[in-house]
């Protein structure tokens, strides 16, 4: 017998499969992750993972997911092949080498995820949201908890249970644990937490279809110049100088550019970005929106009393209750308004024209005839209090001042023109077109730090005013995010919108986290 006859033939490596996924609320906004690792011959779910992460973009959190999968399958087995299913088509493509990763908060985490296992060892495939359920229930169990001021637990996680999944669970990466009360009826098995944040499992699961929170991946960006400016509306005046069939970067949250969308990619893209419009005033979000009333049930079903809420001619089903409905107003005109000049919160603060005024009072008589207004709120700058204070002096209302309405600060640009901004600061403007994450010139607020206040904005005054019709006077910035949040839309998409001086626009939030925008840009009491 040879030494090589001697010698035991060589272990087959050990294959496993790793969902993962990653939700923001808000965009960037609190933000979760979940991973689940399977054995890829017998479908047995072996570790569960998820962590709620603070406030960060989408892309962020599923590479954060992506990342605790891999680590998780490295934890059962250094010399194992994976293989990643993932219904985040940025991350995928990135992963497999397909599209360049040029976003600064994705380029560390995309090294560190390409180490966790040699070469070769790891295949990506992108799944349809429906197949990706167990890890997106995960995300959102862990926003939920962190949306609580709690970690999540894997002792208490339901997500298996809610996607569909048949297995019990034991206990993983060494833990141990008591079995909640009714969890060994429901599962089949006992529960027990694993070390760092992940369970194991030891009972075949099944994939399972389901909802998720955000689009992600590549989106086109606007074609040219359509700066929100407050004077200069994004489809207005200087907002519309650049000719179709450009593009540039910016995906949902701060994404990468991408090449141009066709195919499984762009009908990713739209059909999240039409269920997210559908399912929360978060962009990309869940039932549950931070900080807002929530309503019990699982994803699935908050997924179709939402879709029944934007769908119906009233203001929901009534096992809802009444929404908390924002009436958006923006101020009457200023000074600067007719020039299409920059006037954020940064600049001269100028108070209402004549006109302006005089807009405010048709505001007003329009809004007594309705009776509908409960309460006025009010973003700090001049224009926006004294619209407000027109408006709720008719209906017999006091203006509260909400901080978080104030209008976006363009820097070095206030007072100016766009054309002006072009001939002064043509790099920066350039900039701030092609990503939400660029700031205007001498530090300024980017779009996506304008989202983010404004999201917890909105869940702040969904919370205080649940149940009520409130009116927000603010500006074109924020109510066109208000908007953007409410249907689920890309950040370019504020630059699609046109939004008149003394304009009402509305949007309801329901128990469940869903939204419906009821009403943009209505100008008939103006005339």
């Amino acid at each position: 017998m040879t030494d090589q006859a001697a010698r035991p033939a060589a272990r087959p490596a050990r294959e496993f499969v790793v969902e993962a996924d990653g939700g923001s609320r808000g965009n960037p906004g609190p933000a979760g992750y979940g991973a689940v690792v399977r054995d890829a011959a017998t479908g047995e779910t072996l570790v569960e993972a998820a962590e709620y992460l603070g406030v960060v973009t989408n892309n962020v959190a599923e590479y954060r997911g992506l990342l605790a999968g891999l680590r998780a399958a490295r934890g059962l087995d250094p010399d194992a092949l994976v293989h990643v299913r993932m219904d985040s088509k940025l991350v995928v493509e990135q992963m497999s080498g397909r599209w360049k990763i040029k976003h600064p908060d994705m380029k560390p985490l995309a090294t560190e995820a390409a180490r966790v296992f040699p070469p070769g060892r790891v295949t990506y495939e992108w799944i349809p949201r429906a197949d990706n359920k167990h890890a997106d229930r995960l995300a959102n169990e862990a926003m939920d908890a962190g949306a609580r001021g709690e970690r999540w637990s894997a002792s208490g996680s339901t997500a298996e249970l809610d996607a569909g999944g048949a297995g019990g669970r034991a206990a993983g990466a060494g833990g141990s644990g008591a079995v909640p009360a009714g969890a060994a009826e429901r599962a089949g098995a006992a529960t027990a937490a694993g070390a760092g944040g992940a369970v194991g499992r030891g009972a075949a699961g099944e994939s399972a279809e389901g909802g998720r929170r955000t689009g992600d991946g590549p989106a086109a960006t606007p074609a040219g110049p359509a700066g929100s400016a407050e004077p200069a509306d994004a489809t207005t005046g200087a907002g519309r100088a650049a000719g179709a069939g450009g593009s540039g970067a910016g995906g949902s949250g701060g994404g990468e550019a991408a090449p141009a969308r066709g195919g499984a990619a762009e009908g990713e893209h739209l059909g999240r970005a039409a269920r997210s419009g559908a399912r929360g005033a978060v962009a990309g979000t869940d039932r549950r929106g931070a900080g807002a009333a929530v309503g019990g049930g699982s994803s699935a079903d908050a997924d179709v009393r939402a879709a029944k809420a934007v769908a119906s001619p009233g203001w929901g089903p009534p096992d809802l209750g009444a929404p908390a409905t924002f009436v958006l107003l923006r101020h009457g005109e200023t000074p600067l308004t007719p020039q299409k000049r920059f006037s954020g919160s940064g600049g001269s603060d100028p108070s209402l024209s004549s006109v302006g005024r005089e807009q405010a009072e048709k505001v007003a008589a329009s809004l007594a005839r309705r009776g509908t207004i409960e309460a006025v709120v009010a973003s700090p700058l001049a224009r926006t209090r004294e619209t407000a204070g027109i408006v709720a002096a008719r209906l017999g209302l006091e203006v509260a001042v909400e901080e978080g309405l104030r209008e976006t600060d363009f820097g070095a640009w206030e007072g100016l023109t766009f054309g002006e901004v072009r001939d002064r600061h043509p790099d920066d403007l350039d900039a701030w077109l092609a990503s939400p994450d660029a700031e205007p010139t001498g530090g300024g607020e980017s779009f996506a730090a304008t989202g983010a206040r404004i999201a917890a904005t909105r869940d702040r005054l969904v919370a205080a005013y649940a149940g009520r019709t409130v009116l927000l006077v603010s500006h074109v910035t924020p109510i066109k995010t208000f908007v953007q949040l409410a249907l689920g839309a890309p950040p370019e998409s504020l630059f699609r919108m046109e939004l008149s001086a003394a304009s009402l626009s509305a949007v309801a939030y329901y128990a469940d986290g869903g939204a419906s925008v009821r009403l943009f840009n209505e100008t008939s009491h103006l005339r």
